[in-house]
């Protein structure tokens, strides 16, 4: 059975294993990115989402630190049935602050999955 809507939100929906990932972060992290993720089904935006460069708007990242880590999770509004969860990461590049490449890849291949998901929901709707 699916969970009740209130007007107004929009659905959260995971690509990949993008929510078996977050679920493998610390509580904290989870909590903080849950809230993000809480708020934009609403149409909000938390305070420490920013834009994700690169996959033009409507795509955010949420930064988390914890115990000397850092946590993201990449995810998009961009969409009109639901705000798809893209990616959960612990970042781990070798470059600074720069994300690794394959997290990038990864991120733009599953905005396409997103994208297609929600092209196909636009039909189902229209019967």
């Amino acid at each position: 059975m699916r969970p009740r809507l209130v007007s107004g939100e929009k659905p959260l929906h995971w690509v990949g294993s993008s929510k078996d990932d977050l679920c493998a972060f610390p509580l904290p992290v989870q909590r903080e990115i849950g809230n993000a993720l809480g708020l934009a089904q609403f149409g909000g935006k938390h305070p420490r989402a920013k834009p994700w460069k690169g996959e033009g708007p409507g795509v955010f990242e949420m930064v988390d630190d914890f115990d000397g880590d850092t946590y993201r999770a990449v995810y998009t509004v961009r969409f009109r049935h639901a705000v798809y969860v893209l990616h959960a990461f612990q970042k781990k590049s070798p470059r600074g602050i720069q994300t690794a490449r394959g997290d990038i890849e990864l991120i733009a291949r599953r905005l396409k999955l997103a994208r297609q998901d929600d092209e196909a929901r636009d039909g189902e709707n229209d019967r």
